[in-house]
């Protein structure tokens, strides 16, 4: 499917569709815990963009929930649709953000997602060059989440054993990670300094 296809269906549906390479990907809507958490990550982050463009006025960060990022520098027929994410701000209203523009992406994870999906997920993140990915991982027993892991690009890989070559060229690994156990919250420095105490992430 092309995305003047998309275009042409009705709006309920095409909301539920990405498109992987033309490929009709279909989205899974999780649970309510799933929409919450995504919009109070979205409003932490967005508190620490905001601090961090008031103190450096070259800076200019927009935090969003379940936008679509291009993942090509032309075209629209592959994308995929982030629970949260961080860009730089574009030139005029209304615009695409495309992976060149994305600083952080980031996916909420409930039981109707699967670890293929998500696994899937990544590699085309990675591929397409976003700096950042973060997950955040449900509490099965309880609407809290149990755990937030940021994942940093790695764009050349490390020492592998002799005649090892890696699978693709780029790579995330893991670069924080934070329980409830941390009784500080998310503290990180990148893309700007980021401190989100947990009682702002309370369902």
């Amino acid at each position: 499917m092309t995305w003047e296809e998309l275009e042409q269906l009705p709006e309920e549906i095409a909301e539920q569709i990405e498109l992987w390479d033309g490929r009709v990907v279909w989205l899974r809507r999780g649970p309510a815990e799933h929409q919450t958490f995504s919009n109070l990550l979205w409003s932490g982050l967005r508190r620490c963009a905001q601090s961090d463009v008031s103190q450096h006025s070259d800076h200019c960060w927009r935090v969003t929930t379940e936008t679509n990022v291009f993942l090509g520098s032309s075209g629209k027929s592959n994308f995929l649709t982030p629970d949260f994410l961080v860009h730089r701000c574009l030139g005029a209203p209304y615009q695409d953000v495309r992976a060149t523009d994305t600083l952080l992406v980031g996916e909420v994870l409930s039981p109707s997602n699967t670890r293929t999906d998500l696994e899937a997920k990544k590699i085309r993140y990675a591929g397409a060059g976003i700096p950042w990915y973060w997950e955040v991982h449900l509490d099965p027993g309880s609407s809290a989440i149990a755990v937030v892991r940021a994942y940093a690009l790695e764009i050349e890989p490390g020492h592998l054993a002799e005649g090892v070559r890696p699978l693709r060229p780029v790579n995330y690994i893991v670069a924080g990670e934070w329980t409830p156990a941390d009784n500080n919250g998310i503290e990180f420095d990148f893309p700007f300094p980021i401190q989100i105490p947990w009682d702002e992430l309370a369902f």
